[in-house]
This record gives C-alpha cells, structure tokens and sequence, in this order.
C-alpha cells in the first residue's frame, strides 16, 4: 500500500469511518504518517492498523537555544528612527531587570513610566539594552515579540520577550561565554 500523494508505505487505518457498505467491499478510509494525506483504499483483510504515531521523548528544554533564569540589572532606552534619514536615537534610559536570558534574545521586566503603552506595543518597537553580566555589560538592540502586563502590577510594570537584533562581536562573545557557564551549571528553564 502507498500513498497517492508522496508515495510513502507508512499507511495505517484512518479515523474516520467509511459507509458499511464500502466497508463489505473492502474500501477503508487510509491515512498516510508521511504527509496527512486521507483517502479512501483497499484494505480487505483489514491488515492495517489503527494507531497514533509515536513520538520519541523529548528533553526537558527543547528549543533552539536553552533559555537560562537569571536576575540582572539592565537599563532599557526606546529606540527611535526617522523615516526620513534613518537616523536612530534612544530615548531617556530606564532601570529594568533581564529575567531570563538566551543565546538569541531576553525577558524584560520593567516599570515603564517612561514609556507609554503606545510606545511600547507598536509593531516592530526596538529597545537598546544594557544587562550587567558577571563578566562585563553587554549592548544589544532588541526588537520587543510579546509584551504583557503582570497581575497586580497596577498597569504601570511590563514584562517583555525579546529577540536580539543587533549586537557587537564582542558582546556577543561575553554573552555566548556567560550561557556556556550557566548550561555547566544545569540551571536551565523548564518550558510551562
């Protein structure tokens, strides 16, 4: 038995139910674990199975890049461009916390009454941070892919999730340094 669409022999029984009469002549509703693909085949002996794929287990932080739980100092400044000469200036700097840290972007929280939420919720909003490592401080501008306010925060603390956009090669050096310490030490975040 193969599938129409990838010619794959992975083919197990479907989950849907054909009419009883198809059933007699042997049709069955075939799914392919290849592609998705269901479609109606002749299985008269009804020798293909009915199972979910198995997954093998995956290990405790799966993503591309562990993210590690710290608590840093960092400041955070707005970045601003203009349309018209793409020159870039960073507003007034702002105290904030770096939460948890990774190999390509950082959890911030802060309380933002520097900043409005129209500022800081607009598509494509840039910060430059600085997070004091052991190590040295490292820069990065940050463009900002989830933002939320935290209960009982009294809507002036925000919590943000970063991905690093630019960074110095030697910044980026102190910090790949500063996550192959803390994957030594174990003390990764678990995935809720």
């Amino acid at each position: 038995m193969w599938c129409p669409r990838c010619n794959s022999s992975r083919i197990q029984r479907g989950y849907d139910e054909t009419l009883m009469v198809l059933q007699i002549a042997g049709l069955h509703e075939l799914l392919c674990n290849n592609c998705g693909l269901e479609f109606k085949g002749f299985d008269p002996l009804r020798r293909l199975p009915r199972a979910p794929t198995k997954r093998r287990r995956f290990e405790l932080n799966q993503r591309c890049f562990p993210r590690y739980k710290v608590h840093l100092p960092a400041t955070i400044s707005l970045v601003e461009r203009n349309v018209l000469t793409w020159d870039v200036a960073y507003t007034h700097r702002s105290r904030a916390h770096c939460e948890t840290i990774s190999q390509i972007g950082l959890a911030l929280s802060f309380v933002g009454t520097r900043f409005s939420e129209k500022q800081l919720t607009r598509p494509g909003c840039s910060l430059f941070v600085t997070v004091d490592l052991p190590a040295g401080a490292i820069g990065a501008v940050v463009s900002i892919v989830h933002w939320e306010r935290p209960a009982g925060s009294g809507r002036t603390g925000w919590f943000v999730g970063t991905t690093i956009s630019q960074m110095s090669d030697c910044d980026a050096a102190r910090l790949a340094a500063y996550i192959e310490k803390r994957s030594k030490s174990g003390l990764l975040l678990l995935p809720v």
